[in-house]
């Protein structure tokens, strides 16, 4: 039987779709949003807006120094992320540098903040599960990086980011359920933690369908490689 030949050096990287990139920027820009519109909450809270918003306010305020040793270190993460998982910066060290490290911190401290759940024991479930797997995704990155295994490096660290960026996710299935509030009477408290774990799962289970698809697309190259070895090995990219 003859061996499939091992990828190239420098493999060609088949360019994700739109909506993929879409989504991801997307996403940047709800999480940016997020923590500058919660960090002038609690540096001003507002007592003029809806009830709704003020009780999330006011959970928030009543532990701010955990909240911003939370969501400063995400806000630097998110800003880097583009820098880390997009091939036309794959030469840059820096971002890695800064990923890493604050991904942890990102991390832990997400565990500190799930002791005040607005959402209760259903955020908290979302938080545990959610965070175990950005955390254990970004130390497979850390492992594989250490071991010079590039493509490994980079698919768990996109795995990182894509459920990293589903807490932005959140944000528009919370808008729905305020906007609907009237309707349904539901508050904060009984829908934040159902908002987690929907977010949380669309940008995990959506970014693995695609990740799915890319593998299913490898093989077949490799098949073709096989009887063709000139042909150029597709990578894991954005």
């Amino acid at each position: 039987m003859t061996a499939l030949p091992q990828p190239t050096a420098n493999p060609a990287r088949e360019r994700s779709p739109m909506w993929i990139r879409t989504g991801f920027w997307i996403c940047i820009v709800i999480a940016i949003a997020v923590v500058i519109r919660r960090m002038f909450a609690l540096h001003s809270p507002s007592h003029s807006g809806p009830p709704q918003m003020a009780v999330l306010d006011n959970a928030f305020s009543s532990h701010a120094a955990l909240t911003l040793a939370h969501i400063l270190p995400a806000l630097v993460f998110v800003l880097v992320a583009p820098f880390g998982v997009f091939t036309r910066f794959s030469g840059w060290k820096w971002p890695e540098r800064i990923l890493y490290p604050l991904g942890a911190v990102v991390g832990l401290t997400a565990y500190a903040m799930s002791v005040f759940p607005v959402g209760g024991w259903i955020e908290r479930s979302a938080v545990f599960l959610f965070d175990t797997l950005f955390l254990y995704s970004l130390a497979r990155s850390w492992r594989h990086r250490n071991r010079g295994e590039l493509a490994l490096k980079r698919r768990w660290l996109l795995r990182a980011v894509a459920i990293l960026l589903g807490i932005a996710t959140t944000r528009p299935v919370m808008g729905v359920f305020f906007a609907t509030s009237q309707a349904t009477h539901l508050v904060p408290s009984q829908f934040f933690g159902i908002a987690f774990w929907i977010g949380f799962t669309i940008n995990a289970v959506v970014f693995e369908a695609w990740l799915r698809a890319f593998d299913r697309r490898s093989l077949r190259a490799a098949t073709i490689s096989a009887l063709h070895p000139s042909a150029p090995q597709p990578g894991v990219s954005l």
